[in-house]
């Protein structure tokens, strides 16, 4: 499993989207079938039939607007993705309202109140599978890193606390076993361009790319030792050392721990959450259970990743903002380069005679 791990991570990052896709069909499957196992005994139409298409149309909404945020200039390339692009949410909706008069139409008289359960079921599965497993794309096109890190540090724990388990009957301990291993993969990832820079399409050689200039996070910096460590060390000097092997990731190492603890804390709520079935999820996994079981923190685990990119990394992207202003029309850049023009005047970034000029 590790072998072919490493294998699916070194076919890139459009392969690892169709692992994601993959899984997350299957736990669908997984959570779908225990209601149908209710469902069922009632013999009434169109459940199942119903969820898959709420799930096609889920998951159109999302990968289409996924598409048309990074990889702007290859859909404005090709005619029928711009079309797509243009009317992507009218016809995401049209499909759902489409769906919904299919429920409507199933509505059997005396079962009401149980169709409109098992579709409040079906939606809740969506929220849960769908979504999360979108996030997980997201920080994907951002990085491997980002993909990789957080699942190492949800299988490391589980495997601590299996081995702290089975020796000394002893679960909890297994969070400070397993810290260092994440950390040590975070730090030899972020050397390599390959790990840490987004997917992008090169319209030049007409393929996805993945190669940037590291920002920050992921570059050499420097830190001064704290005076108690150099008073502990004996290294009292000017200018006070510093370890580089430690400061070189030190950006990254602040979100790596941040996920660790995110990891450490969710874990018993996502262990003791499936309780509430009479048992696991399927039997796809001899030993396992269900993949859905195998799954369960890592959905979590890559909303946390997803909000904290979004709160605390990422920034404006200048590519995407050209991108889209050449799809204006040219009376609305000329109207956008003017007042960009004014306000660095204003600023004193440009010289007043330009303007003039």
């Amino acid at each position: 499993m590790i072998s072919f791990f490493f294998f699916i991570i070194y076919l890139g990052p459009m392969v690892l989207m169709m692992i994601v896709l993959c899984v997350q069909i299957k736990c669908f499957q997984e959570i779908i079938t225990i209601g149908y196992s209710v469902y069922h005994s009632y013999h009434l139409p169109w459940f199942r039939t119903l969820s898959w298409y709420f799930l096609l149309c889920v998951n159109y909404f999302f990968y289409g607007e996924t598409v048309t945020d990074y990889f702007f200039t290859l859909v404005q390339r090709e005619e029928p993705l711009r079309i797509l692009s243009k009317y992507h949410r009218f016809i995401s909706f049209a499909l759902y309202l489409t769906g919904f008069c299919m429920f409507v139409l199933s509505l059997v008289k005396k079962h009401y109140r149980l169709q409109f359960y098992m579709f409040g079921w079906t939606h809740v599965t969506l929220l849960i599978v769908v979504t999360q497993s979108h996030l997980i794309i997201h920080n994907l096109f951002e990085g491997m890193i980002w993909f990789i890190v957080p699942i190492s540090c949800v299988i490391c724990n589980d495997i601590m606390a299996y081995m702290f388990g089975f020796f000394f009957g002893i679960r909890w301990r297994a969070d400070r076993g397993w810290v260092p291993c994440p950390c040590y993969l975070s730090y030899v990832m972020a050397g390599y361009r390959y790990f840490v820079c987004p997917v992008e399409f090169n319209s030049d050689s007409n393929s996805f790319t993945v190669d940037c200039q590291p920002s920050e996070l992921f570059q050499l910096q420097e830190y001064p030792l704290p005076a108690v460590l150099q008073s502990l060390t004996g290294w009292v000097r000017t200018p006070r050392p510093t370890i580089s092997r430690i400061t070189r990731l030190r950006p990254l190492l602040k979100t790596s721990c941040l996920s660790l603890e995110f990891c450490v804390l969710q874990r018993p709520v996502e262990d003791y959450t499936p309780r509430g079935f009479p048992k696991d999820f399927a039997n796809t996994i001899p030993g396992h259970g269900g993949i859905m079981d195998r799954f369960d923190c890592q959905y979590l685990m890559a909303t946390f990743v997803n909000v904290y990119i979004a709160s605390f990394i990422r920034g404006p992207n200048p590519s995407k903002v050209i991108q889209q202003l050449l799809a204006l029309r040219l009376d609305q850049q000329l109207q956008i380069f003017n007042s960009l023009k004014a306000h660095l005047t204003e600023r004193g970034l440009l010289p007043a005679n330009e303007v003039a000029a």
